[in-house]
């Protein structure tokens, strides 16, 4: 479903990520982790367009990630954003449907999409008239989750939704996610920093150092097979025991 082939980028002239290969199974999720700086989120942006690759091939869903097609991809791809992103002036409502305004959905498919997203999220109707200010923060990702879903997309790119989260509204949002994972059957790619986060939401995980792959497998393989120093380092550094680690 996501292949990333050989990709070279690189910040103002160096050389940032070399000869990159990636790949993600359809309906799964994959988890990219790794300290700040390793090129989690270049990925993601990779992926949806917003930075270019010097060289190598994008592929989502076997095409080719090309000018002519990007919008048409970017339509099937759902992307949530650090902190949200959500558009300050504009209502929860008119948030999550403004590119189904824009694509000229009818009234009664916008609201009959919403009551679906508002269950699967678990997120108050009432709260929709208010704008992001208005809403806690646990309340502005589950609307920024369901602007990304709005479009019933085929990819989801989440790029550390719950980072700046208090703990608690944290995990209720993890567990909420992982139920609306297995409800919908997509293909995920998430990045996260936090090895427990990674442990719970991923079927595999990728961890990244200095804008390459270290090791990519379950998080069984990261702790029982680390293929390099810096991997039993990682693993090392977070925590000895994560949640859901001995069952993927």
């Amino acid at each position: 479903m996501i292949r990333l082939k050989n990709i070279d980028f690189s910040y103002d002239q160096r050389p940032f990520i070399r000869h990159l290969n990636l790949h993600c199974t359809k309906g799964l999720s994959s988890v990219l982790i790794g300290p700040s700086g390793c090129g989690k989120s270049t990925v993601l942006r990779l992926l949806t367009g917003l930075n270019r690759p010097l060289g190598g091939e994008i592929y989502m869903d076997g095409l080719l990630l090309t000018p002519d097609n990007l919008r048409a991809l970017r339509l099937r791809t759902g992307y949530v954003i650090q902190e949200g992103g959500l558009f300050p002036h504009l209502s929860a409502f008119e948030n999550v449907t403004l590119m189904a305004r824009r694509l000229g959905w009818p009234r009664e498919k916008i609201s009959g999409r919403i009551t679906a997203l508002c269950t699967l999220t678990q997120f108050d109707a009432k709260m929709l008239e208010r704008k992001p200010a208005a809403l806690s923060g646990g309340q502005r990702q589950r609307v920024s989750l369901m602007r990304a879903l709005m479009l019933n997309p085929d990819i989801l790119l989440l790029d550390e939704p719950f980072g700046a989260l208090d703990p608690m509204i944290r995990f209720q949002l993890q567990k909420d996610l992982k139920e609306i994972i297995r409800a919908l059957n997509k293909t995920v790619l998430l990045v996260t920093h936090d090895l427990n986060e990674a442990a719970f939401l991923a079927d595999t995980v990728i961890l990244m150092q200095g804008g390459r792959i270290e090791q990519q497998g379950t998080i069984n393989d990261l702790f029982e097979k680390p293929e390099s120093e810096f991997v039993t380092a990682f693993v090392a550094s977070q925590h000895s025991h994560l949640p859901g680690a001995q069952n993927g």
